[in-house]
């Protein structure tokens, strides 16, 4: 696919991953929107060549408001990014308000989004939706029962998705980034084997688009890791991830 003139919606699109790939995009001839709840940041980063909408995905009538609005600035939408995301580590306890939180931004925002995506591509009869999720969406990982869980549904909607929509002309890309340098990732004390930097997802982003590709995973390193995890059996799983007393 030539991104040349695309109508390109990018939700999420305040710092990280989003402001990179709309960046990119632009650099691709893109004609690019950006969303995002924080305003002042999404004028920044849409500068002289972007439209910016603000929006909080979290609430449906913004959302509605929004897309009404990048339509008509744009004369309708090609492609469309949901990249917002909330993360926070979950901590000793079960912390059922943080879980919530996950939920309302990563799954139900995401479906707010869809809900108005869908109908528009499918009276155009095309379209593409992108949604970012995660590898830590493929095998569970403690401190990550939040995020991880709403990463794994996210892989799964948009699994059945592709399928779905298939019929009406509207592609589905899902996206897996391993760790990538953002504000999100910013306060982490773990490890962050293979990270990325924010600039780099969105150039692996543009070329998936580019290419039409169902799924994409990246850097290949974290690829190969998370493959062979899903292999390990359930119980060694836990094993090897249990804390040494």
């Amino acid at each position: 696919m030539d991104l040349t003139g695309r109508r390109v919606w990018v939700v999420g699109a305040s710092s990280g991953i989003g402001a990179a790939l709309a960046r990119e995009l632009c650099l691709r001839g893109a004609q690019v929107a950006v969303s995002a709840r924080r305003a002042d940041a999404l004028k920044e980063v849409a500068g002289e060549w972007m439209t910016a909408v603000p929006c909080d995905i979290t609430d449906a009538d913004e959302v509605r408001q929004a897309a009404g609005v990048v339509a008509a600035e744009l004369g309708g939408i090609d492609i469309a990014v949901l990249s917002a995301g909330y993360w926070k580590q979950m901590g000793d306890e079960f912390d059922v308000e943080s879980f919530d939180q996950h939920l309302a931004v990563n799954l139900s925002g995401m479906a707010n989004c869809l809900g108005e995506l869908i109908p528009r591509m499918k009276k155009q009869r095309a379209g593409m939706i992108v949604g970012i999720s995660s590898v830590a969406g493929y095998r569970g990982l403690p401190g990550s029962e939040a995020y991880g869980a709403t990463k794994a549904a996210q892989i799964n909607l948009l699994e059945a998705l592709r399928v779905r929509l298939r019929p009406d002309g509207i592609d589905v890309l899902t996206v897996c980034p391993g760790f990538v340098e953002t504000e999100m990732t910013s306060d982490n004390t773990f490890p962050m084997p293979f990270i990325v930097s924010a600039e780099q997802a969105g150039r692996a982003i543009a070329d998936g688009i580019e290419r039409q590709s169902a799924r994409i995973v990246f850097p290949w390193q974290m690829s190969l890791l998370m493959r062979i995890s899903r292999l390990v059996p359930d119980r060694l799983w836990a094993l090897a991830l249990t804390p040494r007393s």
